[in-house]
């Protein structure tokens, strides 16, 4: 039998997952930071990516006035409810990660920079969980828009096992895929960092650098 919060961090089947709604929750206002739209289709020419690193207040904070971002927001994906609320998620019944959509611009700032970023705000050796944060929705994700973005994403993923491995990590346990459907999470957990600047955050990286490969992975 499985013990208490033991069944959070096993993903649930399709066939037992929520149903969730039709229609999609949407921001209602820009971005609390620097009063953007929160939508990518309002930055033509634009690349996005999305990031699971645990609770994804943190994580949104991590991304957020990076030079060359142009907005971001909190969301889910990787999952099988369609249009699911933060309590849906919580259940660990949706499949869902919590995710940050980083946009940006990508003749400012490299995937690869971001990746950085990513690998070195958190532990991506933890499995379902992060640090205290236990379930489904806390796993280490990488979830690209393009076959190319898959490819500088799974060599960067190679690049920090190695960084780790020397370090006495255990193996990486991102779940790094093509991404299916982003869904915004309500407006309360948009920017929560900045609307509460002293609101919890228990993204710890592991204190191990991530050093891009030259050419293919340089920022």
């Amino acid at each position: 039998m499985l013990g208490v919060g033991a069944w959070k961090q096993r993903m649930p089947r399709r066939d037992d997952a929520l149903p969730g709604r039709e229609h999609a929750i949407l921001p209602r206002e820009g971005h609390h930071v620097h009063g953007r739209s929160l939508l990518s289709e309002a930055f033509p020419d634009s690349e996005s990516v999305l990031f699971g690193m645990g609770c994804f207040w943190g994580a949104e904070h991590r991304f957020w006035d990076f030079p060359g971002v142009l907005t971001t927001a909190a969301g889910y994906a990787g999952g099988y409810t369609p249009n699911p609320t933060y309590r849906e998620v919580c259940t660990g019944m949706t499949g869902h990660a919590e995710v940050v959509r980083v946009v940006y611009d990508p003749k400012v700032v490299s995937l690869p920079a971001l990746l950085r970023v990513f690998w070195e705000s958190h532990d991506p050796t933890q499995g379902m969980r992060q640090g205290n944060d236990m379930g489904t929705q806390y796993r280490s994700a990488i979830y690209t828009s393009t076959v190319a973005q898959l490819a500088m994403a799974e060599d960067s993923a190679r690049l920090y096992q190695s960084e780790l491995q020397r370090a006495g990590f255990d193996t990486v346990t991102t779940e790094i895929a093509l991404a299916g459907p982003f869904y915004f999470a309500e407006d309360e957990h948009q920017q929560y960092l900045s609307v509460h600047p002293h609101g919890y955050c228990g993204l710890e990286g592991t204190g191990v650098t991530c050093m891009p490969a030259p050419n293919r992975l340089s920022a």
